[in-house]
C-alpha cells in the first residue's frame, strides 16, 4: 500500500529532476572518499595535516555531507516552512557550481597546490553556497509559517557561507599574507564553524521535525528546540569570539560544555518523541539516524581530551585529533545519511513513479524500493569499519587502519547499489 510521512502537496513543487542529482553526486563522493580512505590509510599514522587526508576531509564534508543536504534541503525545506522552494533554477545552479568546484578543490588539496586549482575550485564552491543561502534565504522569508525548525536552518546556511568564506581565505593565505598567522592555525575554527554551525544546526533542525514525522509521533516541544539552537549559536559565537580575542585553549571548555548540553537536550528531545510514537515498529533506517546522535557524544569527549592534554601540557595528540575528525565525518555525518537516504530519497523516487498512479490501484511503499539485505549488510559492515578504523588511528595499528578502510569502502558499494536501486525503480502496480 502507498504510504508516506510527507503531505505531497506541500513537496510537489521541486522537481525530482532537481534533487536526485545531488544524491547521485553524493554517493560517488562516497565511494570515492572511501577509495581515498584505502589508498591513503598508512597516512593516518602520521599527522593529521597532510594533503590526502584534506583531500579526504574535503571529499565527505563536501562531496558527501553538503551535496546530500543541498539535495534533501530543496526537497524538505518546503516541508518545514509550509511553503515551497523559491527558485529552482537557483538549485540547479547550487549543484552545478558544487559539482565542478569540489573536485577541483580536492585535487588541489591531494597535490597540495594551493596556486589555482585550490583557489578555482574554493572559489566555485562559494559560489554554489551563496545560490543556496539566496534560495533558502527567499523560501523561508516568503513563507508565512514560522517555526523553530526554519529557525535552525537559517542559522545553519548563515555558519556555512562564514564557513566556507574563511575556507577560501585560507587557501589564499598560503600564497598571500592573509591572517596575521600560517593556515594551520586557523583549521580549527574553519572545521568547527562547518560541523557545529552548517552541519549540526541543520541536523537538528531537520532531524526534531523528521524524527517525530517517521515515528508518527504526537511528541513537540518548540521551546525546547529553540533554547537548543541559541544555545549552539551561543557557543559557536563565545568560541569564534575566543579564538581571535582570548585564549581559545583554556576557554574551550565553555563552547564544548554548551555544545554537549545542546546534544544532551536533542537526544531528551527524541527519547520523548519516540516514547509517544504511534508507530511501534522502527525501521531500520530511523534507528541508525538516532544512533548517530548518540555517535556524535564520542568525539564531543574525544575532543574535550585533546583540550585537555594541551591545556595540561602534555602536548597535541595528533592520534586523538585524527579519531576525532574520522569520528565526526565517517561516524557521525555518516550514520545519518545512510540512515535518512532510504527515508528522504526512496519518498522522492516513489513520488516520481507512482503519484500520478495511486489511483488507479496499490503500489509498492516507498520502504520496497530498496533492498533491506544489501542495507543491513551495509549497516553491519559500516559500524565494523568504523570501529576498526578508530582503533586502528589510536593505537597505530596499519593492519586495522586497512581492514577498516576495506570495509568502509564495502559499505560504499552497498549504499551506491541500493541508492541507484532506488532512483532506476519502475513502476508496478499491485
Amino acid at each position: 500500500m502507498i504510504g508516506s510521512p510527507f503531505n505531497t502537496a506541500l513537496i510537489k513543487t521541486t522537481s525530482h529532476k532537481v534533487v536526485i542529482p545531488f544524491y547521485v553526486y553524493a554517493a560517488f563522493s562516497f565511494l570515492v572518499a572511501t577509495l581515498l580512505l584505502l589508498t591513503s590509510s598508512g597516512n593516518f599514522a602520521g599527522h593529521y595535516f597532510h594533503p590526502h587526508i584534506l583531500a579526504i576531509t574535503h571529499t565527505m564534508a563536501l562531496g558527501w555531507g553538503c551535496m546530500v543536504v543541498f539535495g534533501a534541503s530543496h526537497q524538505l525545506v518546503p516541508v518545514l516552512i509550509e511553503g515551497k522552494l523559491h527558485s529552482e533554477k537557483l538549485a540547479y545552479a547550487t549543484f552545478y557550481l558544487a559539482a565542478v568546484g569540489i573536485p577541483i578543490l580536492v585535487a588541489g588539496f591531494y597535490v597540495f597546490d594551493m596556486g589555482i586549482l585550490a583557489k578555482v575550485g574554493g572559489s566555485l564552491v562559494v559560489a554554489s553556497v551563496l545560490t543556496y543561502l539566496a534560495n533558502i534565504f527567499f523560501s523561508i522569508t516568503e513563507s508565512k509559517k514560522k517555526n523553530p525548525h526554519a529557525t535552525f536552518i537559517f542559522y545553519a546556511v548563515f555558519w556555512l557561507l562564514l564557513t566556507v568564506l574563511l575556507g577560501l581565505a585560507l587557501v589564499f593565505n598560503f600564497t598571500q599574507s592573509v591572517f596575521p598567522n600560517n593556515s594551520l592555525h586557523y583549521l580549527p575554527l574553519h572545521a568547527h564553524l562547518g560541523i557545529v554551525g552548517w552541519f549540526l544546526l541543520l541536523v537538528f533542525g531537520v532531524g526534531s521535525r523528521l524524527i517525530p514525522m517517521f515515528l508518527i509521533s504526537k511528541y513537540t516541544n518548540p521551546k525546547l528546540l529553540y533554547f537548543i539552537c541559541y544555545l549552539i549559536n551561543a557557543a559557536l559565537v563565545f568560541y569564534f569570539t575566543s579564538f581571535f580575542f582570548f585564549d581559545a585553549t583554556f576557554y574551550v571548555f565553555i563552547p564544548i560544555a554548551g555544545i554537549l548540553l545542546s546534544v544532551v537536550l536533542f537526544l531528551y528531545y527524541c527519547y520523548h518523541a519516540y516514547k509517544k510514537r504511534l508507530r511501534r515498529a522502527v525501521d531500520e533506517q530511523v534507528k541508525i539516524s538516532i544512533l548517530s546522535i548518540v555517535l556524535l557524544l564520542i568525539p564531543i569527549v574525544t575532543l574535550a581530551t585533546v583540550s585537555a592534554t594541551l591545556i595540561l601540557g602534555y602536548g597535541e595528540n595528533t592520534s586523538l585529533i585524527l579519531a576525532y575528525g574520522f569520528l565526526i565525518f565517517f561516524g557521525w555525518l555518516t550514520a545519518i545519511i545512510l540512515g535518512m537516504t532510504f527515508k528522504t530519497l526512496t519518498f522522492i523516487s516513489w513520488n516520481k513513479v507512482y503519484r500520478h498512479r495511486s489511483s488507479i490501484g496499490k503500489t509498492l511503499s516507498p520502504r520496497d524500493l530498496f533492498n533491506h539485505t544489501v542495507f543491513n549488510a551495509m549497516s553491519l559492515t559500516y559500524l565494523v569499519s568504523l570501529l576498526l578504523f578508530t582503533a586502528g588511528i589510536i593505537l597505530i595499528l596499519p593492519m586495522l587502519l586497512k581492514v577498516g578502510a576495506a570495509l568502509m569502502l564495502l559499505t560504499a558499494v552497498l549504499y551506491v547499489f541500493n541508492v541507484f536501486k532506488v532512483i532506476n525503480h519502475k513502476a508496478l502496480v499491485l
